[in-house]
């Protein structure tokens, strides 16, 4: 016997402080997938993603977009007759991939999430023009242009700092932050 947890036993780690039932309680009804209103976009639904984790199937899971496009509308989890917060598996999918280092080619929200923690390590809070330039660049050259047009308007009115703003105390916050997630440590 193995003492490696599972690939569904990891991601029912990363949710056990999510109030709700366990994965496990699934009873594939497909109310999640129904009332989705992104479902359309997605490679595979919540209803099969959640199958999929139970069988295991790790590799498939992470070759899917479904929890990044996932709109975190929580229809699914109100909806759901099992009480499994549906939201929270897909936010724990994208935190495993992350972790990982596993997701599918080409989405922008891996590169965005990564962005965003980086920034907050290094300066203590968000800072648009640097997290803009993590995906901005995949809409092609004529969106660059327009929202850097955007963005220097912001800047000279006053609505952007041109300086990115810093936090006191940045090693406390980087210490919490390298607790949580695994990925911390880069900055």
């Amino acid at each position: 016997m193995s003492d490696r947890p599972s690939f569904r036993d990891e991601i029912v780690n990363l949710l056990h402080s999510a109030h709700g039932n366990p994965l496990t309680h699934c009873l594939q009804c497909g109310t999640c997938a129904g009332t989705c209103p992104v479902a359309p976009f997605m490679d595979q639904t919540p209803r099969r993603i959640i199958a999929m984790i139970n069988r295991g199937l790790k590799d498939q899971v992470l070759a899917c977009n479904t929890y990044w496009y996932c709109a975190s509308c929580y229809q699914c989890t109100v909806r759901c007759p099992s009480d499994i917060d549906i939201a929270q598996v897909m936010y724990a999918l994208k935190r495993y991939s992350l972790w990982k280092g596993q997701h599918k080619e080409g989405l922008i929200g891996p590169a965005f999430a990564e962005t965003f923690v980086k920034t907050i390590l290094r300066l203590g809070r968000s800072y648009e023009p640097v997290l803009a330039t993590s995906y901005l660049f995949s809409f092609g050259i004529q969106a660059f242009l327009d929202e850097a047009q955007t963005a220097t308007s912001l800047m000279l009115k006053g609505r952007i700092p041109v300086l990115p703003p810093r936090i006191k105390r940045l090693e406390n916050l980087r210490r919490v932050v390298n607790r949580i997630i695994p990925m911390g440590g880069e900055t």
